[in-house]
């Protein structure tokens, strides 16, 4: 199969590497002024990974209409904005990856529903979701993926082309819950961080029960499957977001609450606008949510925080 990779990121690099290592022919892009890219078409390396000279490295966009398959992996927040560019390439029937996870602040839009508001019809979209770090896959430790498609077969297609022994594909079943789930992960990772950062680590059990059970209601609302939250895209993914020392998110709420800067691209902290907003569009209760984005964008201290989450009226666990 012939693979175009956009997004030399940590992520869309190793994309790029696997994709390779397990036989396909691939072409990675990054835009001539990125730095990852420089560093690449330099050394062909990053911190993280060495490329092999089988993949093929570019700064032209356009080389993008000899592929079969295009895999996205960049911002979440400007996927409208590279739908456009492509846009005067043309594109059909091709089957576009989206190995992102984020919600559209502006608009509140999945990243499948951008991508599908902006393509040829004869063009099938999927998501590649789920629990790994690069720095883990690149030295051969296995873990457990999901890609999901509103196109069965494309589903089926891409799980047969992109399984191996280092990463075993499920089919996913619930497209809106596994996109909401897969974005919202990044929100109590950054909750994760900042109990890490206030010395309340063992605050993460009740967040690790809690944090489902919230974006379960959300994800019903939104017509999906709430069972979605318990997933390998939302819960199964908690481990790496967490508590690992590789999780971006965690690093930035630890570091958001330790006042301490953080250059590394951070999903939730603008994927929590939009939960928040999608919160209040389909009356649903968020509370960790809530209380995330009053801490990044409203100035709230971690010890209101707490006191207004322990001080919420009480229930039953399950209602």
């Amino acid at each position: 199969m012939k693979i175009f990779v956009v997004g030399c990121g940590r992520w869309g690099t190793f994309i790029a590497w696997y994709l390779d290592s397990i036989g396909h022919e691939v072409t990675l892009y990054g835009r001539e002024s990125s730095k990852n890219m420089q560093q690449l078409m330099k050394t062909r390396k990053n911190e993280y990974i060495t490329l092999p000279e089988s993949l093929t490295l570019t700064n032209e966009l356009h080389a993008v209409t000899e592929a079969e398959t295009v895999v996205i992996s960049i911002g979440s927040q400007n996927l409208q904005s590279l739908c456009e560019t492509l846009a005067s390439y043309e594109l059909k029937y091709k089957t576009f990856v989206l190995c992102m996870k984020g919600i559209e602040i502006a608009t509140g839009r999945r990243l499948s529903q951008i991508m599908e508001d902006n393509i040829d019809a004869s063009n099938r979209v999927a998501v590649w979701l789920g629990p790994g770090h690069v720095e883990e896959f690149y030295r051969g430790v296995p873990n457990c993926m999901v890609i999901d498609s509103s196109h069965d077969a494309t589903k089926q297609n891409l799980i047969e082309q992109f399984s191996s022994n280092l990463i075993r594909f499920y089919y996913g079943m619930d497209l809106v819950g596994n996109e909401i789930g897969g974005a919202a992960k990044n929100v109590i990772g950054i909750a994760a961080g900042m109990l890490d950062g206030v010395g309340r680590a063992s605050l993460k059990g009740p967040l690790m029960a809690r944090g489902p059970r919230e974006i379960a209601r959300l994800i019903k609302a939104m017509g999906g499957n709430e069972f979605s939250a318990y997933g390998l895209c939302h819960l199964g993914d908690y481990e790496a977001t967490l508590f690992s020392a590789h999780s971006h998110n965690r690093m930035f709420g630890e570091h958001f609450i330790k006042n301490q800067e953080y250059d590394k691209l951070a999903e939730g902290y603008y994927t929590v606008k939009a939960l928040v907003a999608l919160g209040e569009r389909y009356q649903v209760d968020l509370p960790i949510c809530e209380t995330v984005y009053a801490m990044l964008y409203k100035d709230l201290s971690p010890e209101t925080a707490l006191e207004e989450l322990f001080g919420r009226s009480l229930k039953g666990e399950f209602v």
